[in-house]
């Protein structure tokens, strides 16, 4: 949805999604090379969607699903960031100056180079993989903090979103030497301080890591799920085999391999499917619960191959940017201030 405008910054509005339509009196900022006059309307798009993983017995398999929820909606997209290592951006993605026709900022295009220098791993990922892994982990979170941080200064105006709610997330998958496979969440989150009025300074806060792979001892290997936006998220692909859902269900029954995929993954033993089963099962299954539609993206990460596109997105159409001009029967983000 776009969103109406107040004096200075839209509020932001909740209904499926988070969706930003932002009017921002911006000042120069030292870490930016651009300046945005009064007035310039910003907006941010979201990469919406599914992010599924499986960790089977010789690759790492991810799919990812869109969840269309506007016309400039992203599907979330899996990019490359190493032989072994794929990273997905979901939430605040994309960053637009309307008058400039140009990104501000494009996170899943500028992830691979957005790897700080000036970090120290934090002590739970130390435990977690020791120190050289857990340092690269951790530039690559701090590095797209502190993109987040050079576009989230311009925003000078109060932004209302639901308590806890990240304005970003990263997801990880990769195969460590000697350690395996791993799958890391990292969200970031935003706090503003009032400053004068209605003036606020923003700012994106350091993420927070959580682990998903590898499991707990004795705890079940079987599909990892992050869903953006978080609230009314649907139901997981797991829990709907779980519920025999019946588009899954038609699935299974037309195929053994795809019955037995099903089952082992139900059973906690991912590890015991093949890289070649798990592609199939993940691309019948999201088919199966998506319309024809919806896009899909798949790419696999192996432990000598590294990463491979199975399935990836067609070249964008134009869109708002250096090179591009904004369709011109785009909706208008011109809408008169609301009071609350």
């Amino acid at each position: 949805m776009r969103l109406p405008v107040r004096a200075v910054l839209g509020r932001v509005f909740r209904n499926v999604a988070l969706f930003f339509a932002l009017l921002l009196c911006v000042r120069v900022a030292a870490a930016q090379d651009t300046y945005e006059p009064p007035g310039e309307e910003i907006v941010v798009n979201l990469a919406a969607g599914r992010v599924v993983i499986a960790v089977v017995k010789d690759a790492i398999v991810i799919g990812t699903l869109e969840n269309p929820i506007e016309a400039e909606t992203h599907p979330p997209t899996p990019v490359i960031l190493g032989s072994a290592r794929v990273g997905v951006v979901l939430g605040a993605e994309e960053w637009v100056s309307l008058a400039t026709k140009r990104d501000l900022a494009r996170l899943s295009r500028e992830l691979p180079s957005l790897h700080s220098h000036l970090v120290a791993p934090s002590p739970h990922l130390e435990q977690a993989q020791g120190g050289t892994e857990a340092a690269d982990i951790e530039a690559v979170g701090q590095g797209l903090l502190e993109r987040l941080n050079q576009v989230a200064k311009l925003l000078h105006g109060r932004v209302e979103l639901p308590e806890n709610e990240p304005i970003t997330e990263l997801v990880i998958a990769d195969y460590l030497i000697g350690y395996g496979p791993e799958v890391w969440q990292l969200t970031y989150e935003m706090k503003q301080e009032q400053q004068k009025g209605d003036y606020w300074d923003t700012r994106v806060l350091r993420p927070v890591y959580l682990q998903f792979w590898p499991p707990e001892r004795g705890q079940p290997r079987t599909l990892v799920e992050f869903n953006y936006p978080p609230e009314n998220a649907p139901p997981s692909l797991l829990d709907l085999l779980r519920q025999n859902d019946h588009r899954l269900d038609m699935m299974e029954k037309s195929d053994v391999k795809m019955a037995e995929v099903a089952g082992r993954f139900l059973a906690g033993e991912s590890n015991k499917i093949l890289a070649v089963d798990a592609v199939q099962f993940l691309r019948a299954a999201l088919a199966a619960i998506s319309t024809p539609q919806t896009r899909q993206t798949m790419i696999l990460i192996g432990p000598e191959t590294g990463a491979q596109w199975i399935l990836a997105l067609p070249p964008e159409p134009g869109r708002p940017g250096p090179e591009g001009e904004r369709p011109p029967d785009a909706p208008s983000l011109m809408k008169p201030p609301s009071s609350r």
